[in-house]
């Protein structure tokens, strides 16, 4: 690889990592004079805490729009002309910002939205697939954590399983096994509650529920 090839794809990389780090959640309750959602449930800024910040019209807005963010910079990278490899590291790295975002002292989300998004554009049927097991998990159980757990976990196996099938490149398989890897890591308090029965369950019908003690 060249020279400009590299500089082209480290460029990728930072701007996905930026793009990816843009903290909607907090943006969308701000502008609706609401709660910090960091103020809430498990601190975060991703979609559980909006919808008990402001409700589920405003959680639904920052969910879609952190979830185009996973859509552009695999878009960005591709367009620009990027191999596979390059494409899962700028959705890698768009996950990470989310989570570690540049513009809240590197606190955030837990990139499930992000790495669906860029899921839509790798593997569309695959990000469709899992949709249901989403909502499903979170209607009967409450739980958005552990929807998020097994949507990524279904979504990461039939990803490397289509891969292998039809001798995609290796970076899809890498990038099943890292994202995967992630969105689970980023997961672990909500793991221990989860195995413990102190997890919060989100309540679609409410605006806004107290902060947990």
């Amino acid at each position: 690889m060249d020279l400009p090839s590299l500089a082209r794809d480290a460029a990728i990389v930072v701007a996905a990592y930026l793009i990816g780090g843009i903290p909607w959640g907090v943006v969308i309750v701000r502008l609706a004079g609401g709660p910090d959602p960091r103020s809430l449930g498990s601190g975060r800024t991703g979609g559980a805490n909006v919808l008990r910040a402001v409700g589920p019209r405003l959680a639904l807005t920052a969910g879609l729009l952190d979830m185009l963010k996973g859509v552009a910079v695999v878009l960005l990278a591709r367009l620009l002309g990027a191999g596979p490899w390059t494409v899962v590291a700028a959705a890698t790295a768009a996950i990470i910002g989310h989570t570690f975002s540049p513009y809240l002292r590197f606190k955030g989300g837990r990139g499930v939205s992000v790495g669906w998004g860029a899921l839509l554009v790798i593997a569309p049927g695959i990000a469709l697939a899992i949709v249901p097991i989403f909502l499903v998990i979170v209607l009967v159980t409450g739980y958005s954590s552990l929807a998020s757990l097994v949507g990524s976990l279904v979504a990461g196996i039939l990803l490397a399983a289509m891969t292998i099938a039809s001798g995609g490149s290796p970076a899809y398989i890498a990038y099943a096994v890292v994202g995967t890897s992630l969105i689970w890591l980023f997961h672990l308090d909500n793991i221990r509650r989860l195995l413990d029965g102190t997890e919060r369950k989100i309540d679609l019908r409410r605006r806004a529920s107290p902060p947990a003690r």
